[in-house]
């Protein structure tokens, strides 16, 4: 049985933007060029027709891999008030006497630059159910991290 994947809204809509980029407009461009590339002649010394295939065996390996997350996908809503983090909340944090803000997303979506994270990731395992006033360590590379949660949204 598939895992069901956890997404937001907005997660979802953005890889199925990258889908449908991919079928209609990426993968026939490179179709064409590997037509082209077999016209050249002797196909074991043509290295753009190589390139072509092994770009179009990974293009059509990412395909497949969209279209199974979308298929297994769940989209989280989160409505009215929260008190626990879970996928879609936003969570502000205090630590280090900063406070910071950190939107709980499915794993497919996570972005740790833009402090997007996921139930998977350390952060998000130790703050996934927390309630506001919690505090949870997190191991990081420089120790432990004390997280002191502010408010959920």
């Amino acid at each position: 049985m598939a895992k069901v994947i956890q997404m937001t809204k907005v997660g979802i809509e953005a890889l199925s933007k990258e889908l449908t980029e991919l079928i209609k407009i990426k993968r026939p461009r490179l179709v064409e060029r590997l037509a082209f590339a077999r016209g050249e002649g002797d196909l074991s010394e043509n290295s753009d027709y190589q390139s072509a295939r092994e770009e179009l065996e990974f293009m059509d390996g990412r395909i497949s891999e969209i279209e199974e997350v979308l298929k297994n996908a769940l989209i989280v809503s989160v409505n009215g008030k929260n008190d626990n983090v879970g996928v879609g909340t936003k969570i502000t944090v205090k630590f280090n006497g900063e406070k910071h803000v950190f939107e709980m997303v499915g794993e497919w979506e996570a972005d740790p630059i833009n402090r997007k994270i996921s139930p998977e990731s350390p952060l998000g395992k130790a703050l996934l159910g927390r309630k506001v006033g919690d505090k949870t360590e997190v191991e990081a590379p420089a120790g432990k991290v004390t997280y002191e949660i502010l408010a959920i949204e």
